[in-house]
């Protein structure tokens, strides 16, 4: 393989696909990252750690076909340091590697293209386009509520549901749920309930943009996004995800109207008197005034009035600061609406197609 290609296109290709390059594993191939050349005067960047692989492919000059897995961290680090402008990378005898420009040689040791894992295909799969934007917000609203507790790995990742033109994605960790669904331009012939893994979820954030379309395919146990070409391929975590349906409250018609960000702001306040053995923050609800306050033996306590709309009864409950911190700073509307339905039971947010629920804590 020889090929000449422009250092910032392949920096970029080299971002894109490293995240999941797998440094710690038993399978030295899995450090590498493989440049192969396509027929469209390009050449394909591929890195996968068995659960996730990402693809990309960049225009270069191909003087000479081929394919090589190069060690990923030594290689982004060159590209990195290297001037702007043309380099040549080719391939010698025993899997050497080359790297050049006008005034600079660097040579690496890969690894053959034969031992790298083949990136899952896809065929006779129906393709589902949905807005890159809408999408994105989507798993911003929900992903935060993953599990992070590897005995619950139903739960270490987002709920994909599609039924007709609905579209739905459900995460929880047991203490906290987030739900939220969007309408599809054409109804899917097929329903879909599927687990995406938390770190398939935050690659694909990552390269989602604010406007344009995005697809992906369902396999028998996979996922394949394509992202403004950008290839990601992730297995989905199986098992059953809990019935999330049991655990949502019905809507009550007394509902606390606040200013979304004067009460982020006056939870982060509370928030930073809490210690892992102290973390419940007590809320107060009044007819016009939500008092949070935070006692913490040993540190200090805090007391703060915001200014609400209510017209039901009075209401103690003690909720995990974090929980509301998360789902707050990522609502875009000025003013919401709680639902706070007693001392041992869970505090609601529901906007238009959103909802997120937490369960309270001792106070």
């Amino acid at each position: 393989m020889k090929i000449k290609i422009f250092k910032e296109d392949l920096l970029q290709g080299i971002l894109k696909v490293q995240n999941v390059v797998s440094l710690k594993s038993s399978l030295p191939i899995l450090a590498n990252i493989l440049l192969e050349t396509r027929k469209n005067s390009s050449i394909r960047l591929y890195a996968t750690d068995l659960d996730i692989g990402i693809s990309c492919e960049i225009p270069v000059q191909i003087m000479e076909e081929g394919a090589i897995t190069i060690p990923a961290k030594k290689f982004s680090d060159i590209i990195k340091e290297l001037p702007a402008g043309d380099i040549v990378i080719s391939t010698k005898k025993n899997n050497h590697i080359e790297i050049e420009g006008d005034k600079f040689l660097f040579k690496l040791i890969g690894l053959p293209k034969e031992e790298f894992p083949k990136f899952p295909e896809f065929k006779n799969a129906e393709a589902i386009s949905i807005d890159q934007s809408t999408l994105k917000e989507m798993l911003r609203m929900t992903s935060f509520a993953v599990s992070h507790e590897e005995a619950r790995y139903v739960l270490n990742g987002v709920l994909l549901e599609i039924d007709g033109d609905i579209i739905r994605i459900v995460a929880t960790d047991g203490r906290r749920l987030a739900k939220i669904e969007r309408k599809t331009e054409t109804a899917i012939k097929k329903e879909i309930k599927i687990i995406i893994p938390l770190k398939a979820v935050q690659e694909i954030t990552r390269n989602l943009k604010d406007d344009g379309a995005m697809s992906f395919l369902t396999g028998t146990n996979q996922l394949l996004f394509d992202i403004n070409n950008v290839l990601i391929a992730t297995r989905i975590i199986e098992g059953e995800f809990p019935n999330y349906h049991q655990v949502i409250p019905k809507e009550q018609s007394s509902k606390i109207r606040v200013a979304t960000q004067e009460l982020l702001a006056a939870i982060r306040r509370a928030n930073l008197l809490a210690t892992p053995d102290f973390q419940a923050v007590k809320f107060e609800v009044f007819k016009d005034k939500l008092v949070v306050s935070k006692v913490t033996p040993d540190v200090g306590e805090s007391r703060e009035e915001v200014n609400i709309e209510y017209g039901g009864s009075e209401v103690i409950v003690g909720f995990n600061p974090a929980f509301f911190i998360e789902v707050l700073k990522n609502i875009a509307e000025d003013k919401i609406h709680l639902e706070f339905l007693g001392a041992d039971k869970p505090g609601v947010i529901r906007l238009d197609d959103y909802l997120y629920l937490a369960l309270p804590m001792r106070i």
